[in-house]
């Protein structure tokens, strides 16, 4: 067990320099970025490590977590990447490019609020931090609610446990993590870790579409549906706020605002123009396509929207079909 030092009796990390170390306390405030750009509270110059690159944030438990601002290199825990917020231990080891720090802390007492007005507190949504360009996906089983009433509850329970489960794994595999689980839909987030999002990034979303919409089949022909499982995708791109919107001692970390509002009614547009994948403008721009482009322009009436949304909309197979022609030219 580490002895920590009596200056360092609240968090800090450790960045190691050499044969050196410089201590990087977590005292003021809740939440740290860091990386090469000056706007951190953490400057690293290291290549490697991007403008923004990571962020920490202490709770009111006394836990701080670690979560990866979309970098391009990524972050580490003790030689695992990580996709999605980590609660950090005392001990751990940090590396951001090709530097690498240790996370200290002491032994943490369990908080209890002593009043009314700390219950409030400790209650409380805790401030978001980060506004970061994000891409977000939705996808929705269509006709769910019809399902419900045909299909045992046993199967229906054990189908629909099984779809979010291979769901969550495609989508770890393509960089991200399932957000939420809502009912019969799912949402996914990308954090970009610049103002502009490459083609690469953005096709990261769209093949995860695309195995989802396979496994959908696999899954349909696993169970006794009485149709066919069908699903929607919606996925939009641009600035949201992203952090911790739970408790003190129930932290969620999510992306809100219009982006992510606008990824839903993408998706619920998808019923009404009679396709399965509706995308942003900015994410259709993103894909900076050129020689085939399997995407329709529609203008659609997005429900709390004074004006006419442009989507861009296809097919499963006419993703399916550009995604190939994208792997056969790389």
């Amino acid at each position: 067990m580490t002895t920590l030092e009596p200056q360092f009796l609240s968090p800090h990390l450790s960045l190691h320099t050499g044969s050196d170390r410089q201590q990087l306390p977590l005292a003021i405030g809740t939440c740290w970025t860091v990386g090469r750009g000056e706007e951190n509270d953490f400057i690293l110059g290291d290549r490697w490590i991007s403008r923004n690159h990571a962020m920490l944030q202490s709770m009111e438990t006394g836990e701080v977590y670690l979560i990866d601002l979309g970098s391009r290199n990524g972050s580490f825990v003790n030689g695992r990447r990580v996709s999605v917020p980590v609660t950090l231990r005392s001990g751990d080891r940090l590396t951001f490019g090709q530097t690498e720090l240790d996370f200290y802390a002491p032994p943490r007492r369990p908080y209890v609020p002593s009043s009314d007005a700390e219950i409030r507190d400790f209650t409380a949504t805790a401030a978001l931090h980060v506004r970061c360009l994000i891409s977000v996906l939705v996808i929705d089983i269509r006709d769910f609610t019809v399902l419900t009433r045909q299909l045992d509850e046993q199967v229906l329970s054990e189908m629909i446990g099984t779809w979010f489960r291979r769901s969550g794994e495609i989508i770890r595999k393509y960089g991200s993590w399932v957000d939420k689980y809502i009912g019969d839909a799912i949402m996914a987030v990308w954090i970009h870790g610049s103002d502009v999002v490459g083609p690469g990034e953005m096709m990261l979303a769209l093949e995860a579409v695309r195995e989802i919409y396979k496994m959908t089949q696999e899954v349909s022909a696993q169970f006794p549906v009485p149709f066919p499982l069908r699903i929607g995708a919606g996925v939009n791109t641009g600035f949201a706020m992203v952090g911790n919107t739970g408790s003190g001692d129930r932290p969620d970390y999510t992306a809100l605002g219009d982006t992510v509002n606008a990824a839903f009614r993408l998706e619920s547009a998808t019923k009404q123009l009679g396709c399965d994948v509706a995308i942003g403008e900015l994410t259709y721009q993103s894909l900076a396509l050129t020689d085939y482009d399997p995407f329709q322009l529609h203008s659609v009436e997005l429900k709390g929207y004074d004006v006419p949304t442009q989507t861009h909309a296809c097919l499963f197979g006419e993703l399916g079909t550009f995604l190939t022609h994208q792997d056969a030219r790389n």
